[in-house]
Order: structure tokens, then sequence, then C-alpha cells
């Protein structure tokens, strides 16, 4: 999709909107996000629950009228949707196949026409398929993915792969047999306005730096992430154009797809408008850019300027309406080059790995058009340098992330049971009922079966002969502890593996009252550090919580996750000593080192495609900030650092749809809310929810998250 929150985008109509027709469209009602499909004839209407508003992934949809059965259904990404109205037909007359003008992307009738991306279009006259004929789920990486379709199209069938763009009438050619198409509006021809690129679902192909070559993913600019002082911009062409609607002050945009931290990439921006006031073209931090700091950010200014981190020196020549930027990015030596109309303006040393592609425009209606290499570039890339596309996105060391960590909810029978559901045996368990209130429940292998935690208790560790009695291969099983298995209740388990590949080391130590170091087995430093102690000599103690964006100076505070509290400076707890590659610190502190009372640890490091470990300044709106973690989520856990507020857990398996993924609450027993926080996209999540736990406006928030697929995989759900 290119615009979300807009309704009535068609996607399929047969008939206009008038009388005897049928149609598949983004809802008209509400936001606008959901697919419903309709007719005239005997009233169905089926309408997803699902909101589909991620702009930088593609989604597989199937549209099924089944007249036989008198059933029409929806699948997204190879999975039924579910609905908010399920009305099925009454009668087999449904006019999906009639005598009648069939439209795709366009009404008839009206200006519904859909602003998005389409490729591999397959009608099939005559049956009543599943997903199970045009996609399948990869067995290495987990992901629903497309596949050639093999079955017949029956006499009013239709395939549409748009492969040959040579020109209007061959883009529109049926590939299965003779039902050509009229394209509408439609050019292929070369430059900004071509409307035929090489963006697709499926990666594939080779990269020799012309643009318009290799298959997959393209970055766009990402309509979830701007800013602007007055009058948000305008985003057209497919995300890959941006026009400024103020005379106020400045505007910013930024790509789908951050900058890997392996690879040499190339993009060019044409400066369709220069605009009255300065334009940058440039790599800049998302976050920092949305908290008006420049300390993350390097641009080539229309002066001939450039900006190194808020600072304007000279550089190069000046540009105007017209000209082409291009932009070459070697994130393996840390370089920028900036180019005017093919000529290098010179190489700048500077660390854009994990930024973002971006622009700043002027205002009275500035506007830059970007190619990241979904058509052929106005001038070739250097040697060596690649489209921004997931084809080019390195392998992720984690390829399949529910090998590494999942979540999994069950349903409690009150008699010993296993869950046996994971990819993997766990190291971690972490356990929490839904339906009622109930204690958390957290185990480990370095404790052993039975030894019981609860992030919202500050008590010792008990034994509980009825918890959790064993980890498996697979999974765990579990008592008839209350708490973790009562009949009819349900619950929900993450689950991690521990090893340095996954981002995760358990360590278990006994204080000794001095300040000191403890080993780890990470190889790096890590993002976040749990810790809680297990006996206590004196009085018990919750659980210090070390996060690398907790503050400036993150080592020298601490949150407490059996706790709504703000963000505590205390010397006594990490000794005002940053965790290194080997070690992290405690000090004297009775939180994490009290003479003879025993602790565990549980040490988590960013894992690229995996895990995210960040901030995000909050806006006090329901179109709350986007935040970017190279995945999708499976699971996001965040505070509020600077005020109190709970610590919020969401994960894909609970609803598992956006918005629907309901928040639970490691300092509380609470059962499951029902607030909407979070959106799960395909390149990270975004807040929908003025909830001060998540969304306070000016308030810092940290976040956790870990990942159901890595970008260069994802599909958006």
């Amino acid at each position: 999709r290119s615009k979300i929150g807009v309704q009535d985008f068609i996607i399929f109509n047969e008939g206009g909107l008038s009388s005897n027709y049928v149609v598949a469209r983004f809802a008209s009602g509400g936001s606008g996000d959901n697919i419903e499909i309709f007719g005239s004839a005997g009233d169905f209407n089926k309408t997803t629950s699902n909101l589909f508003r991620d702009p930088s992934a593609w989604y597989h949809f199937v549209f099924v009228m089944d007249a036989t059965n008198l059933q029409a259904r929806i699948y997204v990404n190879g999975v039924e949707a579910t609905y908010s109205t399920n009305t099925n037909p009454s009668n087999a007359d449904q006019n999906f196949n009639r005598a009648q003008e069939v439209n795709i992307g366009r009404a008839t009738s009206n200006t519904q026409h859909f602003d998005g991306y389409l490729t591999e279009i397959n009608f099939i006259d005559g049956q009543a398929l599943t997903p199970s004929s045009f996609g399948e789920t990869d067995a290495i990486t987990g992901r629903w993915k497309a596949k050639a379709y093999s079955g017949t199209y029956g006499t009013n069938g239709f395939y549409l792969s748009f492969k040959d763009n040579t020109s209007t009438t061959t883009l529109g050619y049926d590939d299965a047999g003779s039902n050509d198409w009229t394209l509408n509006n439609f050019s292929v021809s070369s430059g900004a306005g071509n409307d035929s690129l090489v963006d697709s679902p499926t990666n594939y192909g080779t990269d020799t730096g012309l643009g318009g070559e290799v298959r997959g993913n393209y970055a766009t600019l990402n309509p979830l992430a701007f800013r602007y002082a007055a009058g948000a911009p305008t985003f057209s062409n497919g995300n890959l154009q941006i026009t400024t609607n103020s005379s106020i002050g400045s505007q910013y945009a930024f790509s789908s797809i951050g900058l890997p931290i392996s690879g040499k990439l190339y993009y060019e921006v044409t400066i369709s408008q220069i605009g009255t006031s300065t334009s940058v073209v440039g790599v800049a931090d998302i976050q920092l850019f949305q908290n008006s700091n420049f300390s993350n950010a390097i641009g080539y200014l229309n002066g001939g300027q450039k900006n190194v981190n808020g600072t304007e020196t000279s550089y190069g020549a000046s540009w105007t309406t017209g000209d082409i930027i291009g932009v070459a990015v070697d994130t393996d030596s840390q370089t920028i080059t900036f180019y005017k109309n093919n000529t290098s303006q010179g190489s700048l040393s500077f660390n854009c790995s994990g930024l973002f592609p971006n622009s700043q425009l002027g205002v009275s209606s500035a506007s830059h058009i970007f190619n990241f290499g979904q058509r052929p570039f106005a001038y070739a890339a250097p040697a060596g340098f690649k489209c921004l596309c997931t084809q080019n996105l390195p392998q992720p060391t984690i390829q399949k992330p529910s090998t590494a960590m999942d979540a999994v909810t069950y349903t409690g029978t009150g008699a010993s049971q296993s869950i046996s559901s994971l990819g993997f045996s766990p190291d971690l368990v972490w356990i929490k009922g839904r339906s009622g209130a109930t204690d958390h429940a957290i185990y480990d292998t370095t404790r052993g079966v039975q030894q019981d935690l609860g992030s919202n208790l500050t008590t010792d560790e008990t034994t509980e002969a009825q918890g959790l009695t064993a980890f498996g291969a697979n999974g765990f099983t579990i008592g008839t502890l209350a708490k973790i298995n009562t009949s009819t209740a349900t619950y929900v388990g993450w689950a991690w593996d521990e090893s340095a590949i996954n981002g995760l080391d358990i360590v278990s130590y006994t204080g000794n009252g001095t300040a000191r170091t403890i080993s780890h087995n990470l190889g790096v430093a890590p993002k976040m550090i749990i810790v809680k102690a297990r006996t206590t000599a004196s009085t018990d103690q919750g659980w210090p919580v070390y996060h690398a964006s907790n503050t400036a100076a993150p080592e020298t505070d601490y949150l407490l996750l059996s706790s709504d509290a703000a963000t505590a400076d205390l010397d006594t707890v990490w000794n005002d000593t940053a965790p290194t590659a080997s070690v992290f610190s405690v000090g004297t502190g009775a939180l994490v080192n009290t003479n003879n009372d025993t602790y565990i640890a549980y040490l988590f490091s960013e894992v690229e495609g995996f895990s995210k470990f960040g901030s995000y300044t909050g806006n006090g709106s329901s179109d709350g900030p986007f935040v970017w973690c190279g995945f999708r989520p499976a699971l996001v856990i965040s505070k509020n650092t600077g005020g109190t507020g709970n610590w919020t857990i969401l994960d894909n398996q609970r609803e598992g749809y956006n918005v629907d993924n309901d928040p639970l609450f490691p300092n509380l027993s609470n059962a499951e809310g029902t607030t909407d926080l979070f959106d799960f996209l395909s390149n990270g999540f975004k807040t929908r929810s003025t909830d001060s736990s998540v969304n306070t406006s000016g308030t810092n928030y940290i976040f956790a998250a870990f990942a159901e697929a890595p970008f260069k995989y994802a599909r958006a759900r």
C-alpha cells in the first residue's frame, strides 16, 4: 500500500458500483484500512477485523467466492482473516463472472482508485482455491512466499505478471490466455513517471548498479515516519515523491528501509521543485530527527554546503530544480559520497550504518523524487554499489527467529501438560495468565526446574513442585500450579534459547557487598540487563534493569521491572560503569550485590534482524511514533522512563493482528488489557494510542523487541 487511513481503495471491481456489481476493496467503514468484499446480489459482505496499514512491505491477498457452498473468504499471507462483518452469499448469483466490465485498481463510477503496487494477479474461473495454490511457507525462513500457480484458469480466467513493460499494451498481456487488459493512465516511459517498476514480493536477480534490474521489496519513502512544522507533506507516485504543503517550516521524509550494517548502497533524488528555503539530501537517524536533534545526520545542502551533525561547512556545488543528486553510501568503510548530475562532490567519512536515506524540503511546494533502484538510474551507480532492496540486504544471522525466541498461547487444564509447539529447547520461559489476575512466573535452566520468580514480585525465589517441571526439546512441561495451569484459564508463554548467537546469556552469581565485575559470554556489550535476587539475607529486592537507551548515561541509572517508577539514579547499582563485551559491573547496593545473597541476571545483546533495544519519544497522538527495528516484531516490551507508568508487553500470538495486540504488564498481576497500543509492522512498530504507558507527549520510552521475521523476508501482516 502507498496510502493508509484513506477510505475506499478498489482492488477488484466488476460491474461498477451502480447495480449487479461485486467489489474487493479497502473498506469504507472506520479507518479505511480493513479489507471487504461485497456485492449487490445476495447482500453478502465480508469485512476484516484486521487492519492493513503497513506501507513498507507486500501483502498476499486471496479472495474466494465459492458459489457452490455459498461462502466468501479473504486470506492474507496464507491465513484466513478474522471478520467484523461476516455475511455470506445467500445465492450463487454474485456477479463475479458476468459479461460486464471488470476493473483492477479502478472504479468505473467514482474516484476510489487503488494507490499502491500490484503484481502477480491470478483470476481463476470455475474453482474455489486456497492460498496454497499461489504461495507456500519457506522451510528456511518460516515466512509465507509466492509461488507459481500451476493449475488451469478456466474460460474467463487470466494471469497478469506485468513482465513485459515495453508498452502499455503488452503490460496488460494475459500470460494464461487471451483475456488481455486495457491500461488507463499508465506510463512505461523512462524516468520518474514510469509506473511499471521492478519492486517485487520475491527476492531474486543480480544487481549491476544500473537500476531497474534486481527484484525484491524496494525502499520507498515511509509515510509513517516523517516530520513537519505545519501542514503534513504529500506522498505520491508510490511513495517515491514527497511535496511540502507548508509555507511555515521545512519537512522531512525518511526511507522505509534503513541502511544495513555492511554493504554499498546507491540511490538518486531528482529535484522536482527546489522550494524557497534550504533543502537537504542525506542520511539521518529517524528518532533524532523526531526529537529535533541533528547529532546523527549528514546531508548535502542545495547551497553546496554539507551539514554534519548539525554543523554546516563548505562542500561542493549548489543544486536546484531539475538536478539529480546521487548518494553512494559505503557502510563497510563508513563513507558517503554525494553526486550532482553524476559529478562527485567528494567522499565524506561518517558512520551511516542503521541510518536512513532522507530529505529535508524547503517550504512552498518543494518536491523531491526518489529512486532506490526500482527503475533505471539516471546515472549508473559507482562500481560495486547496489540498490536499496531486500535482495541486497545481508543475510541475517538468524533467518528463522522462531528457532531462538517465540511466544506460545495455551489453555490451562488443571492437570500436568506439555507445551510442545516451540522450534527449540528453551532456556528461559516467562509465563503469564491472560484471562485472570495471576503473578508472573519465570523459569530458566540455570536455576533449574520448579524454581519460580515473578516479575511483579519482590519476594525470594520459591520452589514450586507443580510449576514448570521440565524443559523439553520443543517446549516445556507444567504441573498443576494455579497461576500457570488453572483449568479453562488462558495463558501465554514467552521463551528464549540461550546462546551468544541469539543474544542471551543467563548468569548466576553470589553477592559479596563489594563493587566488582561479573563475567558473561555474549562476546559484545549487552544492551539490556535484568537482575533479581533469588535469596535474600534481609529484605526482599526488586528487579533492577539496565537499558542502553535509558538515559544519556545509562550506567548511572536503573529501572525496576517490578515497579511503575521512573528511572532512578543510584551509583551503587551498576557502579557507574558501562558493561563491556566480557563483563558487567555491580556496585555495593542491595539490589544487585548484598553479601551472601544469590542473584540471577538475564543479559541481552542486539542481534541484527532479530533483536533491537532502543528508545522513542512519545507525541501524545493516536498517530504515534514509528519505531524502526529492522524486522517484524514477535514481542515488544516498553517502559516510560521519565515518570510513573506500567511496563507493557505485547506479542504476535494474542489476537495477533493489528491493532488487536493486547497488553500485559510485567509489574502487575492484572489480566491482559484490551487497549490497542501498537501496530506490528514488517520493519518495526508504530504506536496507535495516547495511553501514557506508551505515548505521553515528550516522554522518553525504552523498548526491547524480538523478531518474528527479519525485514529481508518479512511480508506485511
